[in-house]
């Protein structure tokens, strides 16, 4: 994401946010050097803040990739990289003295979920978060700690009869990803119950944009597109997702900071509910206006196990609560993730 959508980003928010993230404040960002979390971390350096990120580097995706996502504030002074395992280090000590905790790490992927990984996904997604919500009833922890913003996600809705879904509809996940994601983020509410520790937690829809992961459709779709290869559809291409620029699930981060509850549930949408097929028809055109002629091959694959076919946010309640509404068209964020693929393959 450039400088100038990183301050459009920072000049939006309400002075109960800059109160809490203002220069110097230290916080934590677990998964930095992921496609959100390296965002997330840049918008709080452009606050001003203090950062300790954390992250180890998993080889889900090739980790040059995530050295590249860090290339820009790696080495500033105000950064301090952590490159442990949530899993091993003392969170403790990670957390002790910061204000807030903003937790992206996780295992990713519905269809890598299955069988012999589920233990990573546990280890990752569910063990790595209770340790760091244990630490947060210490003393230490809980002197500054002001929120801990935990990066939920629509998977925990799985298939859902009516459309769009809100925060109290029943979970009903489809894949062990979604069951993961949804027992970290009860314990989120668990901790925030019993020992009053601060939580929101944030259910992105279908987030994408620059940085977008390798194994995330647009991007797969676009870098078939410049390889001249094929891409891959699981399903007819009638499934519809409700789209969300990373820039607003940057947002809603620094927005959950303020809320003042013992613990949240968001629903981070972006407010475009698109038909599959038509996203693909649309990054075909912003390909072709950019580069005649480029395009990928698309073939259609049996549904794989563990996706939904429908995803849609009510926004209602996280936008009456702590503000949160999308600024970016999905036509728009399209071509924002178009042109930055094209220009990192120029450079």
């Amino acid at each position: 994401m450039n400088k100038e959508e990183l301050q459009d980003i920072v000049g939006s928010l309400p002075a109960r946010v800059t109160a809490v993230l203002k220069p110097g404040t230290p916080v934590v960002v677990t998964g930095c050097a992921g496609f959100i979390g390296s965002t997330v971390t840049e918008a709080l350096l452009e606050l001003g803040c203090r950062v300790t990120g954390v992250d180890c580097l998993t080889d889900y995706y090739d980790i040059a990739l995530k050295h590249e996502n860090m290339s820009g504030f790696v080495d500033r002074d105000e950064f301090t990289w952590v490159q442990e395992d949530l899993q091993e280090l003392d969170p403790v000590a990670l957390l002790s003295g910061q204000v807030a905790c903003f937790h992206l790490a996780a295992q990713a992927g519905v269809r890598a979920s299955w069988g012999d990984y589920f233990h990573e996904y546990l280890g990752r997604n569910v063990m790595a978060t209770q340790r760091l919500l244990e630490a947060c009833r210490q003393q230490a922890v809980k002197d500054t700690l002001v929120r801990f913003v935990y990066s939920s996600s629509s998977s925990v809705y799985g298939d859902q009869p009516t459309l769009p879904v809100t925060e109290q509809a029943l979970p009903q996940p489809r894949s062990p990803y979604g069951v993961t994601k949804m027992a970290a983020e009860h314990l989120c509410v668990l901790y925030g119950m019993n020992f009053q520790v601060p939580t929101s937690s944030l259910r992105y829809f279908t987030v994408y944009g620059p940085r977008q992961r390798p194994d995330m459709a647009f991007r797969k779709y676009i870098e078939a597109a410049l390889d001249g290869s094929v891409f891959e559809v699981y399903g007819d291409g009638s499934q519809t997702r409700d789209f969300t620029y990373v820039g607003d699930a940057v947002r809603s981060n620094l927005l959950a900071v303020s809320c003042d509850a013992d613990w949240e549930v968001f629903n981070t949408g972006g407010g475009s509910r698109v038909v599959f097929s038509e996203t693909l028809e649309l990054l075909q055109e912003l390909l072709q206006e950019r580069v005649p002629g480029l395009k990928a091959t698309v073939t259609y694959q049996e549904t794989a196990k563990g996706d939904v076919k429908d995803t849609f946010a009510d926004r209602t309640h996280v936008q009456s609560t702590i503000g949160y509404e999308p600024t970016i068209s999905f036509a728009e964020g399209l071509a924002r993730e178009v042109d930055w693929a094209i220009a990192r393959r120029q450079r």
